[in-house]
């Protein structure tokens, strides 16, 4: 297909992650033909984690990959297509129809749309960051924590996630370590007063004005220490040729980063989807249907897209789950504008 090239679906799924597959399980049941468009990170955060022990439903537990090869024979098993794709733009067509540009030139019109596009964890690219995400290091202390029983553990950050993931861990470990860049943190007064208490019960040690600069270990047997700069004015990685700045080893099990997400919502500028500012999409919400529609008639959000709070496996299914019912919904008054699959050319 190239751009001057248009294929029509009645729906299109961007993201395959737990949203997106759910999404598509519950649409393909429901005689929605939809097209899974993958993104450019195939199955969400979900990949990143080894083993996932709260997935309802696997009491031995699953490892992230195998969960989500799982989803797709389910998702495809009911009617889906499942196919490489990154969404570039989208836009809402005079006709009512939805356009939906990728980034490999493919073009689709589709009836309705659900965002399930999920949220990438920041990260920090230090040196074994990357070899040992999975093996230690996580961006998530609720699926993750309990696996480092009684080992040191070390959170990044300085805002309420940090804070409160910092807080879960103590749950686990023998020692929870705060590294954050600055003196003062960015965290609400309530949870920095819930981590003063942890300090003073000596589960807890915060070292203020620290970044981490290094991850030691490996993928067989985890995280085994980690390198830390300290420099009492801050932000000690701009600054390692000061002398007053301390380098420093610490052993500890895990590393933990709570720094914040980013939404892939960028394919979503331009429209009338409403985002927070901090790029989430805002959705309808509330306790009855169509809790997952935004601004922009056809198009819906799912996962961690529109959540910003939970971010779990089984709640971002949840919200699948909706988001394909009120598409379904919307659908049954939505006449199909195209065959499923006509191609037309824009001459």
């Amino acid at each position: 297909m190239t751009e001057d090239s248009i294929a029509h679906r009645r729906l299109i799924i961007a993201g395959t992650g737990i949203a997106g597959l759910t999404a598509a399980i519950y649409a393909g049941r429901a005689n929605n033909d939809p097209l899974v468009l993958e993104g450019d990170e195939p199955g969400g955060q979900l990949t990143l984690t080894t083993d996932v022990a709260n997935y309802p439903g696997f009491p031995d537990g699953i490892s992230g990959p195998d969960l989500i090869q799982k989803m797709k024979a389910q998702a495809t098993q009911f009617g889906a297509e499942i196919d490489h794709g990154i969404v570039e733009d989208v836009t809402k067509q005079d006709d009512g129809s939805i356009r939906v540009a990728c980034r490999n030139g493919d073009v689709y019109t589709t009836d309705a749309f659900i965002a399930a596009s999920g949220a990438s964890a920041r990260t920090l690219d230090v040196p074994g960051e990357d070899e040992l995400m999975g093996y230690g290091v996580s961006t998530c202390a609720t699926c993750d924590g309990a696996f480092f029983r009684d080992e040191d553990m070390l959170v990044v950050g300085g805002g309420d996630a940090a804070m409160e993931e910092a807080n879960f861990l103590t749950k686990f470990a023998d020692t929870v370590y705060i590294a954050h860049r600055r003196e003062e943190f960015r965290a609400e007064a309530y949870w920095v007063d819930r981590i003063e208490e942890k300090v003073d019960a000596g589960d807890v040690e915060i070292l203020k004005n620290t970044e981490l600069l290094e991850v030691h270990g490996s993928p067989e047997a985890g995280v085994e220490h980690v390198v830390l700069a300290r420099n009492d004015s801050g932000h000690p990685k701009s600054k390692l040729d000061d002398p007053e700045t301390e380098t420093f080893e610490m052993d500890v099990g895990a590393v933990f980063l709570a720094i914040g997400h980013t939404p892939n919502t960028e394919y979503l500028d331009g429209t009338d989807v409403e985002l927070d500012e901090t790029g989430y999409i805002v959705a309808a919400g509330g306790d009855g249907g169509g809790q997952t529609e935004t601004g922009v008639e056809g198009i819906f959000g799912a996962g961690d897209v529109v959540d910003h709070h939970y971010q779990q496996a089984i709640t971002a299914g949840g919200m699948g789950c909706k988001a394909a019912m009120d598409a379904d919904e919307y659908l049954e008054d939505v006449p199909e504008s195209k065959t499923p699959g006509e191609i037309e050319t824009n001459d």
